[in-house]
């Protein structure tokens, strides 16, 4: 019994799991290898478009949809006086599987939020408020020597490029991690904690 439940812990989670197992995990694995693409290649040309070409995101979004409808305009009128088939667009209306899908994406990244915050204000977890601490404080300081949307072009770069490396080198990544963790946790319990108080009861 004992070796089953030290076996089954010792057992690694698998990253397609944690990240969900779903349309985004395929996506951030490149195991969806045309939508990983699509994702690099527009968040890059926009990037590119927005930060060192000097477009501003209103003018050229209002442009991209004006010249848009005119051509949809004009194919349709067009189509109508040479007796030519309309313009193929698709059905304007958001499918319920996508929007379903979207939503339980959004409640997965939530739900994990709210159990480090939980972590850190219910269980006082330490280690969790340093991993805490350390990546807000990493993000504030990467903000003074960047903008906004150069911060988030990385961050869809390292999305596309660590889980992936994670995937294949867990076992090596999850040994240098256990033995970090090992070491804050030895800091961590020289750390005087406040005592809990209890709430004396009354009859």
């Amino acid at each position: 019994m004992g070796d089953d439940s030290a076996s089954s812990s010792s057992t690694p989670v698998s990253v397609h799991k944690s990240l969900g197992g779903g349309s985004v995990a395929d996506l951030l694995l490149w195991r969806n290898m045309s939508g990983a693409v699509i994702v690099l290649i527009s968040s890059t040309v926009f990037w590119f478009l927005f930060e060192r070409a000097g477009y501003n995101l209103l003018s050229f979004v209002s442009n991209v949809l004006l010249l848009l409808v005119a051509i949809l305009f004009l194919w349709a009128k067009s189509a109508s006086l040479l007796n030519r088939p309309l313009p193929p667009v698709p059905n304007m209306e958001i499918p319920e599987e996508f929007a379903v899908k979207a939503a339980d994406g959004v409640r997965f990244w939530i739900n994990r939020v709210l159990s480090i915050a939980s972590d850190i204000t219910i269980a006082r977890n330490p280690i969790r408020l340093l991993q805490v601490s350390l990546v807000l404080w990493a993000l504030s300081y990467v903000g003074t020597f960047i903008n906004s949307l150069t911060l988030v072009y990385f961050g869809i770069l390292l999305s596309l490029s660590v889980p992936l490396v994670y995937e294949k080198y867990q076992d090596h990544i999850d040994d240098q991690l256990n033995s970090t963790s090992k070491v804050i946790r030895s800091i961590s319990m020289k750390i005087p904690m406040m005592p809990v108080s209890k709430e004396k009861k009354y009859q």
